[in-house]
């Protein structure tokens, strides 16, 4: 039995204790996870640099050795291929985000038949978190240490 390799792709802008509970319940099902940062081309400016936060998700994972971190600028579906992840792992607060998710599950489908989108609801106290507002409250000089798995 092969490996069971799961894509966590997003922009990370910031990685949020969200982010961080769906890849830890991921570690349930499937045997390593990779936190893909891509650059989205939607999103050219990123709020924090790509390499802190990088270095940031790595030490929020330090003890798990099936987590990995690495970042892509192409299409998920084809990194997911390259990196041999058969699955999708995504998380979902709302029906909004199950709309945005489920049109993109199908388009990855089409470019990748053997990459399956396994989606998972966020935990309900950390549902209303979003990389936006963490972004918007640390631009005004809020504390946001109690959103993110890490120091600033």
């Amino acid at each position: 039995m092969s490996k069971r390799i799961a894509l966590f792709p997003g922009s990370f802008d910031p990685f949020t204790k969200g982010h961080e509970d769906i890849v830890l319940r991921g570690l349930q099902v499937f045997d390593e996870i990779i936190v893909a940062i891509g650059y989205n081309s939607a999103k050219s400016n990123r709020y924090f640099a790509i390499d802190m936060m990088i270095e940031k998700i790595q030490m929020a994972f330090q003890k798990y050795p099936n987590i990995k971190v690495l970042t892509y600028s192409e299409l998920t579906a084809e990194f997911a291929r390259k990196h041999g992840a058969q699955f999708l792992l995504r998380g979902l607060r709302n029906t909004t985000d199950f709309e945005y998710e489920n049109s993109i599950s199908q388009v990855n489908r089409k470019l990748y038949g053997d990459l399956e989108s396994v989606f998972l609801i966020t935990t309900p106290q950390l549902a209303w978190i979003s990389s936006s507002i963490i972004r918007e409250v640390h631009k005004y000089g809020g504390d946001v240490s109690q959103f993110l798995p890490y120091k600033l």
